[in-house]
């Protein structure tokens, strides 16, 4: 767990990303980390989504809407034309929130298909 709030301090030290905490009376019920970088397609920067995690037993309440529209709007408040969001095919809640939210996925014979190649760099 310490190794993970490092991680998040590291990345919201600056300006390259933020972390929304969403809580109760109960106690903490989820969070969002979006990680912003240059990009040469915009003057602005580029939004990522890293994670959006509601507590099992706080989903379908509408928090990680809320959650998702706070992190839209921070993006754009800080220049932000673009965010991204990737999703496990197989994912199918994930890929639903998206499009309910307006994300699009890019099909195959309408653009093109994006893919993410992984290489783990061993220290």
């Amino acid at each position: 767990m310490e190794k993970l709030a490092e991680r998040f301090h590291c990345i919201i030290a600056g300006d390259h990303g933020f972390v929304l905490l969403a809580g109760e009376r109960a106690g903490p019920a989820g969070h969002a980390l979006v990680t912003l970088r240059p990009t040469i397609y915009d003057d602005g920067p580029l939004a990522v989504l890293d994670e959006l995690y509601v507590q099992p037993s706080r989903r379908n309440r509408g928090l990680g809407s809320l959650m998702l529209q706070k992190a839209i709007a921070e993006v754009q408040a800080r220049g932000g034309s673009e965010m991204h969001i990737n999703v496990d095919e197989v994912d199918l809640d994930a890929r639903r929130f998206c499009e309910r939210h307006g994300f699009t996925n890019i099909q195959p014979g309408e653009d093109f298909r994006m893919l993410c190649y992984l290489k783990e760099l061993q220290p």
